[in-house]
């Protein structure tokens, strides 16, 4: 992994990837591993497998884990732009594979990602694997955890459905069925739940935390890092990938330390 200054978020590259096409529930994507250890499925943010995806996917092949990043859009190790972001955003809104607006739904993609986590569990150590999703899919991490082999999902800046309105603001990103099972799971300890925001993140409410917190209990954390005006790590308002974007190392700040949190929720759940 590149060396992150005050300046820059860590950033990581394709070299030393490998990259096998991966068939599960009728979908192929191409899948990138990487490390030894308990597995982790790392599904990137918009507008996809990006230097800074690649840079927490390397921070967490470095802390032990085998790293899947499955590639369900945009173009693997390519920059971020805006014209990138954009039109990646136009796709994905209106893909039936995503539902971006749906609520209460299902979501065909999360079928797929939970084969990769199925088969990434039945090849690695550990007691079952971790998945995280991130901004558009963040809410995929968690609807991952309807499969057994999910012990630990940790959904960073959960986005979808994206948030017009207050049923959506509310919306867990799951079906009803789905979250039946999830808490089902939580119950028992089988699975517990990491969420990470900003305070003053509009696109990923608080409110879409607090319906979580509700059914999954203390098997829920919540994360909520501080960007109101002032804030002490010198946030913008508009702050929002927790892992990735506005994480800086020297010195170490707040989104440093939840990425850290990430790091040792994985190890006491999988590891």
């Amino acid at each position: 992994m590149t060396g992150a200054g005050t300046q820059s978020a860590p950033v990581g590259q394709l070299e030393g990837w490998v990259r096998t096409p991966f068939t599960g529930a009728g979908t192929t994507h191409d899948c990138y591993e990487k490390g030894s250890g308990p597995g982790v499925v790392l599904i990137p943010e918009i507008p996809g497998i990006t230097p800074e995806v690649l840079g927490l996917a390397e921070h967490l092949v470095a802390a032990g884990f085998t790293v899947v990043v499955p590639s369900p859009f945009g173009d693997p190790g390519r920059a971020i732009s805006g014209s990138y972001m954009m039109g990646t955003v136009l796709r994905l809104c209106v893909a039936s594979e995503f539902r971006a607006f749906a609520t209460n739904a299902h979501r065909p993609i999360t079928d797929y990602l939970r084969a990769v986590a199925s088969d990434l569990a039945a090849r690695t150590p550990g007691k079952g694997v971790g998945v995280i999703g991130q901004c558009f899919t963040g809410g995929f991490a968690l609807a991952a955890a309807i499969d057994d082999s999910v012990a630990a999902s940790v959904l960073s800046q959960p986005a979808t459905p994206i948030p017009l309105g207050r049923a959506r603001q509310l919306d867990p990103g799951v079906s009803p069925e789905e979250f039946d099972r999830i808490a089902a799971r939580a119950s028992a300890g089988e699975v517990c739940a990491l969420g990470l925001r900003f305070s003053e993140d509009s696109s990923v409410p608080r409110a879409r935390f607090d319906t979580i917190k509700k059914r999954l209990g203390d098997a829920f954390e919540i994360i909520q890092l501080d960007s109101s005006p002032g804030n002490p790590d010198g946030y913008a308002k508009s702050a929002h990938s927790v892992l990735t974007g506005e994480v800086r190392q020297d010195p170490a700040n707040s989104a440093s330390a939840a990425r850290d949190r990430v790091v040792a929720f994985l190890k006491e759940r999988i590891g």
